[in-house]
């Protein structure tokens, strides 16, 4: 599985998996189309007014009194005054119900990110996934709110409007209804466009927000290649690209509205023709015609206001579908349904015939790998590069599943026990440590929300990092900035061996943690390494040997699996692999 599957979704399937969210919100719906509903009374009920005083003027002037164009008035204020109650609840409360449905889809899907494994993330850009939870997420809220509105308003009018219409003459509402069906086809077709331009479009987003996030983040090494202009020369493709994209967006919705306004055209033709006709023939008095005329207005300005909302249907049905693509990615690891909680009593490790290779491009890695590390054991990898090592580390917490084979800790396998006692139980310091937007505790702590500051103090002196973080401006207060890029290396790895202290976890795993480091910084992480492996099993990939020489067992790990393994003086007696990459001989 690579990385968010792009499928394109039926119209019915995108309403049925949306309607959860919205239903659940059911009686601010509810009260929502009630007032949408009384919106409509002053539009139906003013041809009316005018059809009476119309009438009334021209069939029996002597009843068109002061009173009764004061009654009218009345009637049409107090309506007014309904109007404006509901639309301020629509715009209020119908759009807050949107907030809501927004807020509910954005906690699921970033729910279900944080479930998804390494290979998801290895094959898709952040840049996409923040799109899809940010931008499409909020065309989602007008779409929300004004969709069931928009058409549950448009339904009252037509139907009410086609009443009114045949009780005036049936023959010219079937006329002027008879383009309804057809500008229904055209609008189908034009749809169709302009959906799938729009879905383009949101892609496009997402990569020119990749493209911007690669190139800040990195703005140091840029500026070191002096590849200003090969950024900027980057951003402008994937910018005229969107550009692009979007000229046909608009083009297509350009095609949308000019084929409804020709058809709202023809209807009023129709009107002209028809109900001229019809007056000239008695048919219809002139009343009843200004009353037509105003309720074809009428209609005719709902099928205009539907069309106008297409454009923000098209881009909220293009933000669920999205929001539908992240949710239907599979979750490669999980628990099983009766998985048990992981008891660790001495920290023994077990690898049985254990083999691997990435699901996503079948590269085998590990090939019936046997290996028993012993509780308390500090066991160490070294090797060529690409012969696995980190690989087999990353196996143990189920970062990724084994392919065959199994892999116990203390007689568990750790596919059948829950993946949060798994990893509480093991700590991880890496050569690349990432650090949180926030304070320096907020970080030490970030295993443990509720440690006290006595407890993250003392982790920090237990992993060498008490008296830098001290000389910082606000002490353990003091802001890391992005990534920790106010602080050094060596600082930031002391920040991630103190997290780990705090944690205690029974197994460590430490992965190329001071390779990166300058030699006064080395010295530092690695006593408290030391200090920190003490009682604990722990696995050691080592890019310099002279950091594992003490290990209690070394492991030279190749292509083909365990090459070797022994203490440092065993394998030097050898003179095999580790004593080819111990004088240098062959590369780590």
């Amino acid at each position: 599985m690579s990385g968010t599957i792009s499928r394109n979704y039926p119209m019915k399937e995108l309403f049925s998996r949306f309607a959860p969210y919205l239903l659940k919100y059911k009686g601010m719906l509810a009260l929502d189309l009630l007032c949408a509903s009384l919106t409509t009374l002053c539009d139906i009920t003013l041809p009316r007014i005018m059809s009476r005083l119309t009438n009334t003027a021209m069939l029996d002037p002597a009843a068109l009194t002061v009173t009764m164009v004061r009654n009218m008035a009345l009637l049409y204020f107090a309506l007014r005054i309904i109007d404006a109650a509901a639309y301020f609840y629509m715009c209020s409360h119908g759009h807050i119900m949107g907030v809501y449905i927004e807020t509910d889809m954005r906690t699921d899907a970033f729910a279900h990110l944080e479930r998804l494994g390494g290979t998801y993330y290895s094959n898709t850009k952040i840049g996409q996934i923040m799109g899809r939870i940010t931008s499409d997420l909020f065309d989602v809220t007008e779409f929300a709110h004004h969709c069931p509105e928009e058409f549950f308003i448009a339904a009252i009018k037509i139907i009410v409007s086609f009443a009114i219409l045949c009780q005036a003459s049936v023959l010219l509402t079937v006329i002027v209804f008879a383009c309804v069906p057809f500008m229904f086809i055209v609008s189908v077709h034009m749809n169709m466009r302009l959906k799938k331009a729009s879905k383009a479009q949101r892609v496009q987003i997402g990569e020119l927000n990749a493209r911007v996030e690669d190139s800040l983040l990195g703005e140091r090494v840029v500026k070191a290649f002096t590849a200003e202009e090969s950024e900027i020369r980057k951003f402008n493709e994937d910018n005229i690209r969107f550009k692009q994209i979007k000229t046909s967006r608009y083009y297509a919705m350009a095609a949308f509205n000019m084929s409804t306004r020709l058809f709202d055209g023809l209807m009023y033709l129709c009107v002209i023709i028809a109900g001229g006709l019809f007056l000239v023939y008695g048919k219809i008095n002139a009343g009843e015609l200004v009353a037509y005329v105003l309720y074809v207005s009428t209609l005719i300005a709902t099928i205009r206001r539907i069309v106008e909302f297409t454009e923000q249907f098209q881009l909220g049905l293009t933000g669920i579908e999205r929001f539908l693509e992240i949710m239907d990615t599979p979750i490669q690891i999980q628990d099983k349904p009766d998985a048990s909680e992981l008891v660790v009593k001495g920290g023994s490790i077990e690898f049985d015939d254990v083999s691997f290779e990435y699901p996503d491009d079948h590269n085998r890695v590990l090939h019936h790998i046997n290996l028993s590390i012993r509780p308390g054991e500090n066991l160490a990898l070294v090797g060529e590069s690409g012969g696995g090592k980190t690989t087999l580390c990353s196996l143990i917490p189920r970062f990724y599943d084994i392919t065959s084979g199994s892999l116990r800790i203390d007689g568990q396998d750790v596919r059948d026990v829950t993946l949060k006692s798994l990893r509480e139980n093991i700590g991880i310091v890496q050569q690349d440590v990432y650090l949180f937007s926030g304070t320096v505790a907020e970080n030490i702590a970030y295993g443990k929300s509720d440690a006290t500051r006595e407890e993250i103090i003392e982790a920090a002196k237990l992993a060498g990092a008490d008296t830098f973080i001290r000389q910082l401006p606000e002490g353990y207060d003091s802001y890391v900035g992005e990534r920790g890029i106010k602080l050094s290396g060596g600082q930031k790895q002391r920040i991630s061996i103190a997290r780990v202290f705090l944690k205690n976890p029974p197994i460590l795993l430490l992965d190329e943690a001071t390779s990166a480091l300058d030699n006064e910084s080395e010295v530092l992480i690695e006593q408290s390494l030391e200090k920190l492996s003490e009682g604990r099993t722990t696995l050691t990939i080592a890019h310099r040997l002279t950091t594992v020489k003490d290990a209690d067992r070394i492991l030279v790990l190749g292509k083909d699996g365990i090459e070797e393994e022994g203490t440092h003086e065993e394998l030097l007696s050898k003179k095999g692999t580790y004593w080819r990459l111990w004088n240098g001989i062959l590369e780590i």
